[in-house]
């Protein structure tokens, strides 16, 4: 008999959607009986079956300029078998697109067999609510919300020449099954929200831009109301203006405090992906081998938690069906494991920590992260400015890109200022950090007591998958940084 991991009616919800339409090919008995034939005699597997809502409205100048509302559902099948993964994915939810999946993975078999690897403990907490999150507004008052940011924008500052704003919706509705003797039911109900404002102002000729984003896992009502939307406008404004201001940066080696929050995003790229389970087994990770030896500075403890509430990041269960967690990466600067997701976990001997992770249903999962963030320290920012003779303060990070076999990493700070004599003095623009993210973990000297977490924007890249993820720090002062700079 197959047990049920269920959240608040999902199952009934996902069961209308795969297999109780009029129109279905597919039932339940059928997707069972199937399931149990694929997985027979392998180590792992899952039938991944997924719906999904998409609605995107975009505003450019007053004017809407793109919106569109789509839905789409599949299924993905894998069979797993030591380190070797079969895989087949269908659009067509079909008793006989799944027998030809069934064909499919089964040749990874071939001749050999397995022990099925043993099915997550159950859990029924709910960190999200299961409600569409359209459901409260419609496409007329979103519509009239992105016009109020425009107008609300440009009658703020006489400088604004641009306003661009945008409000994207997602509901994500997965059921995941195991062979019936050995495994479970399990079902999510995922929504995800995001607002973004981007404003440009002009100033005797020159031309600047700020921006700013919001959203997670909750209702797309929340981010309607005027005092959210006008926070994120006065925030994008802030940082335009502050840009016109911004001098050149400086380059050279200096010592850098890095802001709370979303510059979190250098501890994601920097450390979090050399962390992933994959990378450390196949041994192209910095990380590899490294369990137990100190990594980073003492004080430095570094987390992924999936399990925050209504977070961008957090997951009930993950995508293999694995209830998320607290994952303790490095303590106290020493290194105490890796994310996993079941096949790597399985393979490197320890237990999977809900970190197993896939875009959709046309993907195989793998490690990701959820939220990860560094913990508290017991500094102020104003010690670390007092204590700074020539610096950069960094106080948000645009774009950047790491290697991950090496730990090399190039960051722009898209909001900075000079530190000069113990004192935060002008802004400055076009900063970059440049360094390895070993060292720059052995190069922290100073701590906050300010933990904070990004507003809810990440985007995350492996393998040509992304997926939503949370990041989070709080201040922290690192020794000797490289800056590459304009001046």
């Amino acid at each position: 008999m197959v047990t049920a991991i269920d959240t608040l009616g999902a199952l009934a919800t996902t069961d209308a959607l795969f297999f109780e339409r009029p129109d279905s090919h597919l039932t339940r008995d059928d997707a069972e009986k199937l399931v149990t034939e694929a997985l027979t005699g392998v180590d792992d597997g899952e039938l991944f079956l997924e719906y999904r809502e998409n609605e995107g409205i975009a505003l450019d100048d007053g004017t809407i300029r793109s919106a569109n509302f789509t839905t789409s559902s599949g299924f993905g099948l894998r069979a797993v078998l030591g380190a070797e993964t079969a895989f087949a994915h269908s659009d067509d939810m079909s008793k006989a697109a799944l027998q030809r999946a069934v064909k499919t993975v089964s040749a990874v078999r071939q001749g050999r067999s397995g022990v099925m690897s043993p099915a997550p403990n159950p859990t029924n907490r709910q960190l999200y609510a299961d409600t569409r999150p359209l459901e409260g507004s419609d496409f007329a008052q979103r519509a009239a919300v992105l016009s109020e940011i425009d107008a609300y924008a440009r009658g703020k500052d006489q400088r604004v020449v641009q306003v661009s704003a945008s409000i994207s919706s997602e509901w994500q509705a997965v059921q995941i099954m195991r062979r019936a003797d050995s495994g479970d039911r399990i079902a999510d109900l995922r929504p995800l929200v995001r607002l973004n404002v981007s404003v440009v102002v002009e100033k005797n000729g020159r031309r600047e831009s700020g921006s700013y984003g919001q959203g997670g896992r909750y209702a797309l009502d929340r981010l309607l109301t005027p005092d959210v939307w006008k926070s994120a406008v006065d925030e994008s404004l802030r940082q335009a203006l502050l840009n016109l201001e911004a001098a050149p940066a400086p380059a050279g080696e200096m010592d850098v405090v890095l802001g709370a929050g979303w510059p979190g995003i250098l501890l994601h790229e920097a450390v979090g992906h050399g962390l992933e389970g994959d990378f450390n087994r196949k041994g192209t990770s910095s990380f590899t081998g490294m369990v137990g030896k100190r990594v980073a500075s003492p004080g430095v403890t570094v987390i992924d938690d999936g399990t925050l509430p209504e977070r961008r990041g957090s997951l009930s269960v993950d995508d293999e069906g694995t209830p998320t967690g607290r994952t303790v990466l490095i303590e106290d600067g020493i290194l105490q494991g890796y994310l996993q997701d079941r096949q790597n976990a399985r393979l490197m001997n320890v237990a999977p920590t809900g970190n197993g992770r896939r875009e959709s249903y046309q993907h195989t999962p793998m490690p990701r992260m959820t939220n990860t963030l560094m913990l508290e320290g017991q500094h102020t920012t104003e010690e670390m400015i007092r204590s700074t003779k020539r610096g950069l303060f960094a106080v948000n990070f645009g774009g950047g890109q790491v290697d991950i076999t090496s730990g090399k990493f190039v960051f722009a700070a898209s909001e900075a200022y000079l530190i000069e004599d113990g004192k935060v003095t002008r802004p400055v623009k076009g900063a970059t950090l440049i360094g390895n993210g070993s060292d720059a973990m052995n190069q922290i000297s100073m701590i906050g007591t300010n933990v904070e977490l990004d507003p809810g924007i990440g985007t995350c890249g492996k393998a040509g998958q992304g997926v939503p993820v949370g990041v989070g720090q709080p201040t922290l002062k690192l020794s000797s940084l490289t800056v590459g700079g304009t001046a």
